[in-house]
């Protein structure tokens, strides 16, 4: 059956379109075909004299483009052509003699994008589910389809880079204010809309498309002059955000550039070319395998496939108003529109929480991610109290409150106590095992944990944490509750640490014990930005606190021996009162809150002076092999179910760099044995924290890998 139908309408031809058989609208190779096929028959037919594109799906007018067909790209060669095939496709809808409106619902991504731009006009609905963008620098690579011509001379040249080079996408009143479409209507009446504005397309002619913005932006726009500023201050964006590991935005902008000063046939050129080296190299294979183990992930109920069936989640209960109860209720009332209530000691600490919950819902409402009546109708949704009032109608509650095991149990006996029988518990620890936080429980059955990392509102990892006495439903529940919060949600073991923590232990550890070395703070923290992690582990800790890494250094060194130990780093800055940002005083100095530069007098503390000359790749050597040795030992012992999920563990969880595909998979290419010939030399040097993990010998040995070829 054929994708496409068409029903005229006034002379004015309805094409909807409908892949067969998928639930959402993409662009593959066959429909490429058969979109040509059809461009032709409403050129030639004289009865059409414009032409509406829509979409038959309910939430998606197109997706983008087919990216299981990337993945079957072996050469260079293959990807231009698949690239410079799309350009020729989106083009005949931009010559072709007859108007073509864009009628937009839903996700209209990629490909789907830059066949919008081709179109002659777009009308977009205003629902929440209506989003442009063009998210390729995502998947390592760039808009291949001519979107890196068009959409700068549609909107402006900052504006395009914009949403070229990060990815984003926009909403549909924020696409009208850039000039993106070219009305925004309720869904009702959007094809309506569509087929009237085809109308005054054909007997007006195409509209008048000023340039917009005051005249400082016009200047940086439109000239030379101005653009060649945009190009440098948006190189430097790039690099900086980056550090230069991902390729696909600078050569976003070169094809944006050579497209704006050379034409836009030079530019295409340009864009198919830069498609086609960025498609087979290995930063886009990597982000392409993590986006297909984020999908997978969506689908993935950590049970067997119809085992049980979820609890409706109407109310939640949350015990614990501090930092991260404040944001999982927050997270929580903004994305699942669930009726919340706080719980703390003390009325003081449930305002507090209230507060920094609401923080959250007023921070979407003034990026516009939410209207005015949504805002005060969830804000209804938000409650707290110092008692258990209102937590015998919770159907899920999650406890936050210290790192205790005592002070867990005591909640959690409290709970049972104050809610119904079927509702199911859930602690958010970061290291402490399940099993042991229930072990008096006496509904264990419908005790779990759910670990979220902070801030929770911007982190996107929550571990999954059943014991072996958890059922079946209580897990799905708390899975597909976790993914309505918009988290990426994997189930993990139940051991100290569980996966994330786990093998974020030594990593941190091996940071303290060179801090105590006298190796310098900034120097550490800049050679693993440098290597690809979003902050560095000293201030990784100041982020945590001293006292909660403390806490579960603590957990861990009980749990797994002297290979787990801290050192005696974290104790001496307790000790002097430094307790990370929380309270001014780590390893870093700060300024109203901010980073003012690595604190020296720590050295003194530490009965230590600095040392200078440390080699960056020493530091390297160890932080990394400290991780991926602990990462396999973790993987042997089945803390997660699958190499994908540990993958995803590490790289939502503690910024493992995505272009490196997680630790597993850079143990793969690094290769096993090369891994345990570098552990064996550190272990000689520092000692047995570094002996490799015996399945990762025995991996060695074998010539063996996470991942196949």
């Amino acid at each position: 059956m054929s994708s496409f139908t068409t029903e005229l309408q006034d002379s004015i031809a309805v094409v909807t379109f409908d892949l067969q058989g998928q639930p959402v609208n993409k662009l593959t190779s066959a429909i490429k075909v058969e979109l040509e096929a059809l461009l032709i028959r409403l050129r030639d037919d004289a009865e059409i004299r414009g032409a509406v594109l829509i979409s038959g799906k309910p939430d998606t007018f197109i997706a983008g483009a087919d990216i299981e067909e990337f993945t079957a790209l072996t050469t260079q060669a293959e990807a231009e052509r698949l690239s410079f095939e799309g350009q020729e496709m989106v083009s005949r809808i931009e010559t072709l003699p007859k108007p073509v409106v864009a009628a937009i619902h839903g996700a209209c991504l990629g490909g789907g994008l830059e066949l919008a731009l081709a179109c002659h006009y777009r009308v977009a609905t205003d629902h929440p589910k209506t989003q442009l963008g063009l998210p390729e620098v995502q998947l390592g690579l760039i808009p291949g389809a001519g979107g890196c011509q068009r959409l700068p001379r549609l909107i402006g040249l900052r504006a395009a880079l914009d949403m070229i080079l990060t990815g984003k996408s926009e909403r549909a009143a924020k696409a009208l204010r850039l000039g993106l479409v070219d009305e925004v209507v309720p869904r009702s009446i959007l094809l309506r809309t569509a087929v009237a504005a085809a109308g005054r397309l054909v007997r007006d002619g195409l509209p008048r498309r000023n340039a917009r913005g005051e005249l400082p932006g016009l200047f940086l726009d439109h000239t030379p002059a101005g653009r060649r500023l945009v190009y440098r201050g948006a190189k430097a964006q790039v690099l900086k955000r980056t550090g230069g590991h991902y390729p696909a935005p600078l050569a976003a902008l070169e094809s944006v550039r050579v497209g704006l000063e050379h034409g836009i046939t030079a530019g295409l050129a340009e864009e198919h070319h830069a498609f086609g080296q960025l498609a087979v190299g290995d930063v886009s294979r990597k982000l392409v395998q993590i986006f297909f183990a984020t999908t997978a992930l969506k689908k993935d109920d950590g049970i067997a496939a119809g085992a049980a069936n979820p609890r409706q989640i109407r109310r939640l209960g949350v015990v614990g108003a501090g930092f991260m109860g404040a944001g999982i209720a927050g997270t929580a009332v903004v994305n699942v529109e669930v009726d919340t209530r706080l719980k703390d000691a003390d009325l003081a600490r449930v305002g507090k929480g209230l507060g920094a919950a609401s923080a959250i819902l007023a921070d979407r409402l003034e990026r516009r991610r939410i209207t005015r009546p949504q805002h005060e109708r969830l804000s209804a949704l938000l409650s707290g109290g110092d008692s258990y009032a209102g937590f015998s109608r919770a159907d899920l509650v999650i406890e936050a409150v210290f790192e205790e095991l005592a002070l867990k149990r005591k909640v959690l006996a409290e709970v049972e106590a104050a809610v119904r029988p079927d509702t199911i518990f859930a602690s958010n620890t970061s290291t402490i095992p399940i099993h042991q936080i229930a072990a008096e429980a006496e509904r264990p059955e419908r005790v779990l944990g759910m670990h979220f990392f902070s801030p929770v509102e911007k982190m996107p990892l929550l571990e999954v944490i059943p014991t072996v006495a958890t059922t079946p439903e209580a897990i799905v529940t708390a899975v597909r509750f976790g993914r309505r919060m918009g988290k990426t949600v994997i189930v993990v073991d139940d051991r100290p640490g569980f996966w994330v923590n786990r093998i974020l232990s030594p990593y941190l550890n091996e940071a303290g014990m060179m801090v105590a070395e006298g190796v310098p703070i900034e120097l550490i923290d800049r050679t693993m930005t440098a290597w690809g992690f979003p902050v560095g582990p000293i201030a990784l800790l100041d982020e945590i606190g001293l006292d909660v890494a403390h806490k579960a250094a603590e957990t861990m060194h009980a749990a797994y021996g002297d290979r787990m130990k801290a050192g005696s780093v974290l104790d001496r800055m307790l000790a002097a009162g430094r307790l990370g940002r929380k309270n001014g005083r780590g390893f870093y100095r700060y300024h109203e809150g901010h980073k003012a530069g690595a604190d020296k007098s720590v050295y003194g503390l530490l009965g230590k002076r600095q040392v200078e000359g440390t080699r960056p790749e020493l530091i390297e050597r160890r932080l990394v092999h400290a991780l991926l040795n602990e990462a396999a030992a973790a993987y042997s012992e089945e803390v997660v179910r699958s190499a994908r999920d540990g993958d995803i563990g590490a790289i939502y969880g503690i910024g493992f760099p995505a272009f490196r595909g997680g630790p597993l998979r850079a143990i793969d290419d690094l290769g096993a044995s090369r891994v345990v010939s570098t552990l064996q030399e550190l272990q000689d040097q520092y000692g047995d924290r570094f002996r490799p993990a015996p399945a990762l010998a025995e991996m060695a040995r074998q010539g063996g890998r996470y991942y196949a070829t």
